[in-house]
């Protein structure tokens, strides 16, 4: 049965085709065999070593501005912050893509690569690859917590792909339960199970368009979710409080459905792993 006393609806829905670079809002995407939604992180960019180079390991990607067509499949690339950056370009993703690295490569100082054979794409968490969920209350509770920064900045700063309607801060705390547990929710006609309360990296603290450290961001962020914690929320897979986001897994028949914006989304009930 479901829980209609917490029902809401999925607001917005973006993807990152390109992983570390700008999202693009989509109507609907669809459940991928690899459990995320395609397109996201369906590329990656590759230093020599074989490493990412994402947010984490590369403050400056933050200065790149990427802006998708997906219908092209296309991609426009610029650094307006910085003087020096490549002129902006564009190019096709699926045949322009050692042109794309040698963009970036020259932006950054060293030499890129861009892949995009792996089935599934390139999820931060290849276990827990399922949609990224958050909702809108609690971004306008995150952005609360800071001076100057709004639900947009925080929006782009914590990369949900999945944002729910709810007003509800902390309402994606719902879609967890203990360890050994999952909680199965339905999404229109498909369903996804949310595992565990996202843990968060660098990335949040860095403004979204320079890569500047936002002063003590983690700090204040520790102190103000452990003391807006709800009653309800917590449990043993929130070892501490720099959690944020529910990550997700996708059941096999879900595989293939639509998640579509305006779709009701509810609880359907706690199950074992």
């Amino acid at each position: 049965m479901t829980d209609d006393a917490h029902a809401t609806t999925l607001d917005r829905v973006r993807v990152y085709p390109v992983k570390a670079l700008d999202g693009v809002d989509v109507g609907a995407a669809t459940l991928a065999p690899g459990g995320g939604l395609a397109p996201d992180r369906e590329f990656a960019l590759l230093d020599a070593d074989g490493d990412y180079v994402n947010g984490k390991n590369e403050r400056r990607i933050h200065r790149v501005r990427a802006e998708f067509d997906l219908d092209a499949r296309t991609v426009a690339l610029a650094a307006p912050h910085d003087d020096d950056a490549p002129a902006p370009d564009s190019f096709r993703l699926d045949d322009e893509g050692d042109a794309l690295a040698d963009w970036v490569g020259a932006f950054l100082g060293y030499d890129v690569r861009l892949v995009g054979e792996r089935a599934g794409g390139y999820p931060d968490d290849t276990e827990l690859s399922g949609p990224t969920v958050l909702a809108t209350g609690t971004l306008r509770e995150v952005a609360s917590w800071y001076d100057d920064l709004d639900v947009d900045s925080v929006r782009r700063r914590l990369r949900p792909n999945l944002e729910l309607g709810s007003g509800e801060a902390f309402y994606e705390d719902r879609l967890v339960a203990d360890r050994g547990e999952r909680v199965r929710f339905r999404v229109g006609d498909a369903d996804l199970l949310g595992v565990n309360p996202c843990q968060r990296c660098a990335v949040p603290a860095r403004d979204p368009d320079t890569g500047a450290e936002y002063p003590e961001f983690r700090t204040r962020f520790l102190r103000r979710r452990e003391a807006t914690m709800p009653a309800w929320s917590g449990g043993d897979r929130f070892d501490h409080y720099f959690r944020l986001m529910t990550n997700t897994v996708v059941p096999a028949d879900s595989v293939g459905a639509q998640l579509r914006v305006g779709d009701d989304v509810r609880i359907v009930g706690v199950e074992d792993e």
